[in-house]
């Protein structure tokens, strides 16, 4: 009967951790689902799924880099971010480090020591060669006129 329940589950990715407030993890980090931080992470934070959701509250902070695909920061991190989806960053948030992100919204007050770095598709921007008038003298004589 319990194991039926398990069985239905869509997905393990919709489970959440959470690291509680006066907790800190020295080491790497990897995870799936989503990741709620209220406490000290001394290391990389990496997911290892593409719908993973990292969320650091305002007590929450992070000592190394950090690379998910979308984050909610209201917290400290010290070390580069890379956030290959979205990109949440809330009044209390304080980044010192490189940020690189494809869509990114921040709050008033939120601050960030370091680059931004827009990571977006690669589109192609070619310039095309301008057309060549055919009767290019015979307007500027009718000018001159």
């Amino acid at each position: 009967m319990l194991n039926r329940k398990r069985a239905g589950r869509e997905s393990p990715s919709h489970d959440t951790s959470l690291i509680a407030r006066g907790t800190i993890l020295r080491g790497d980090v990897h995870f799936t689902g989503a990741l709620h931080l209220d406490g000290c992470i001394e290391g990389a934070v990496i997911a290892e799924a593409e719908d993973a959701v990292l969320t650091v509250s305002e007590h929450g902070q992070v000592i190394g880099e950090i690379r998910v695909a979308h984050a909610v920061v209201n917290g400290r991190i010290d070390g580069n971010v890379l956030s290959d989806v979205r990109l949440e960053l809330a009044a209390q948030a304080c980044i010192s480090g490189d940020v690189h992100y494809r869509v990114l919204e921040m709050a008033a007050g939120a601050q960030v020591n370091g680059r931004m770095v827009h990571v977006g598709a690669e589109v192609a921007r070619e310039l095309t060669a301008p057309k060549a008038l055919t009767n290019a003298p015979a307007a500027s004589e009718a000018e001159s006129a």
